[in-house]
């Protein structure tokens, strides 16, 4: 009797567009960093603008989740064709080489702009390097991450990733078992309003019991209420992997979602302006707006992704491939490119027209004649190493890549 053949799934390219997408909002977050008034930054221009708050309130209060989730999708895929410790050996050599590689070579000029701004140092960039490299201490606020002497700045997604990655390996007999099996299928059996609010229920109690003692640092060690978002977003994006009818729901409902969302951020802003600190009955109802506005906004993003975007285009396999080396060199172009045209004194228009203009053209070249045709490099950047890179029209973009 013949095995029978059980075709692959479908291909999800709203999932490989999403993540695409979700980095470029990152990069062009970032460009607005260095113009936000009242936000500090690395650096910043003599140009900050007001308005600019709005939309990066905006987005800021669920970009990074909704990069954690589409992780927690890509490892779903991953894991079904890999072995947990095979998973957990690819995930530390993709994320640990470009993470050590980008402390040692991509992030040390920020570092440096930014001593040089604050008065800390008066150097050569040589002289900041020796110091650099021996791990002390530098003057407190020297620059992001001085106090111990090194830091990863943009890159700590990376070590937060690998980090969320092995523990979901080591929980893995845990999710397989029948408890775990239960729980992933209550939750993706949500519809309808239960979908909407239960799963923000749990992360606006983290905020409620973390967000006081453990304010966001960033340092993998102490950032306690973002690991318990971050994680849970994670986990979320795991258990919804390609649930086809989970799916359909996001997608049916994404013009309730989208009004749901406007009208989230509008309450959020309410409370944001009204609520005092402190553990009282309207912190804790701030709490909750907070984590259902960002919960309903990756809701939204993802129906309508799901939507517009699960079709193949022509772009997506060069983004795919793209996207990794992209979000490891866009911040160092931003902070060296911003520091020098700042100098110019181009006025409000044009200094950031090309300071997003240069992020995009340095990122591009240095990935298309760089990291594409010189084949030690693409692991310093978490790009497979093996065989020439596939030209943009027949490059296979993959989900689970350098999530």
């Amino acid at each position: 009797m013949s095995a029978i053949s059980v075709p692959p799934p479908a291909r999800r390219h709203d999932i490989d567009a999403l993540r695409v997408l979700a980095f470029a909002l990152l990069i062009l977050y970032h460009c607005g960093m260095f113009y936000v008034a009242d936000w500090g930054w690395h650096i910043k221009s003599a140009h900050v603008a007001e308005w600019l708050q709005w939309p990066m309130l905006m987005v800021n209060q669920w970009r990074m989740s909704l990069l954690f989730l589409i992780s927690g999708l890509a490892v779903n895929f991953l894991l079904r064709r890999s072995a947990p410790g095979a998973f957990a050996w690819s995930r530390a050599r993709r994320l640990l080489v470009p993470l050590l590689f980008g402390m040692a070579v991509v992030v040390p000029p920020q570092a440096y702009l930014q001593a040089l701004s604050n008065g800390a140092f008066a150097g050569n960039y040589a002289q900041f390097l020796l110091h650099y490299f021996t791990f002390r201490p530098w003057p407190p606020g020297a620059f992001d991450g001085s106090h111990v002497g090194i830091t990863w700045n943009h890159l700590w997604y990376l070590p937060y990733l690998l980090a969320y990655s092995l523990l979901l390996a080591a929980l893995l007999p845990l999710l397989r078992g029948r408890a775990g099996r239960a729980l992933r299928e209550r939750f993706r059996g949500l519809r309808g309003w239960r979908l909407w609010l239960l799963p923000a229920l749990p992360l606006a109690v983290a905020t409620w019991l973390l967000s006081a003692r453990f304010p966001t640092t960033h340092d993998l060690v102490q950032d306690w209420h973002s690991h318990a978002i971050y994680f849970a977003m994670f986990l979320y994006g795991y258990w919804i992997g390609a649930d086809e009818e989970l799916w359909a729901e996001l997608k049916r409902r994404r013009w309730w979602l989208l009004a749901a969302a406007l009208l989230a951020f509008a309450a959020f802003l309410w409370l944001l302006f009204n609520t005092r600190p402190g553990p009282t009955p309207a912190r804790a109802l701030f709490d909750l707006v907070q984590r259902l506005n960002a919960w309903t906004w990756i809701l939204m993003v993802l129906g309508w992704g799901h939507h517009l975007l699960n079709r193949p285009f022509r772009w997506l396999a060069y983004a795919s491939q793209a996207v990794y080396p992209w979000y490891v060199l866009h911040q160092t172009i931003i902070v060296v490119a911003g520091y020098w045209l700042a100098k110019l004194a181009l006025g409000p228009v044009v200094e950031p027209a090309l300071v997003v203009l240069a992020t995009v053209a340095g990122c591009l070249l240095i990935h298309e004649y760089g990291i594409r045709r010189v084949r030690a490099l693409r692991p310093l950047f978490g790009v497979a190493a093996g065989g020439r890179a596939s030209p943009p029209d027949v490059a296979r973009a993959s989900c689970a890549s350098a999530s």
